[in-house]
């Protein structure tokens, strides 16, 4: 469960008009949060899971304050990949649904091959 603050609402990611109600971004957040929770704690020292994919449909309104809380269950395991999918909720009901993609990674290796690609630039 997170709390909708300032820096998840539509004013922080520049959709003005739509004021402090919970932006699309925001809620990938949240998303994302949920996922390493679930994920991370059951992989061994010096791995760590990566997004790879997020299939979000947000559709409803959540305010400034609401408490929203993200459902997920394994779809699929491959081993080096997990699909998730997700519901989240607000104090009201349902805001959203899809699938999260996640890939289970060295964290030494990735972040190697990070510096490799950028001394390649």
């Amino acid at each position: 469960q997170r709390h909708v603050r300032t820096a998840h609402t539509a004013d922080n990611y520049g959709s003005g008009q739509l004021g402090d109600l919970l932006s699309t971004p925001g809620l990938v957040g949240f998303i994302i949060e949920a996922a390493v929770e679930l994920i991370d704690s059951r992989l061994p020292a010096g791995f760590s899971s990566v997004g790879t994919m997020i299939h979000l449909v947000h559709t409803k309104p959540t305010v400034l304050g609401a408490t929203v809380r993200v459902e997920m269950q394994v779809q699929r395991c491959d081993g080096e990949q997990i699909l998730l999918a997700m519901k989240a909720y607000d104090e009201a009901g349902e805001i959203g649904s899809g699938l999260h993609q996640r890939a289970i990674v060295n964290l030494h290796a990735l972040i190697e091959k990070a510096h490799l690609r950028a001394r390649s630039r």
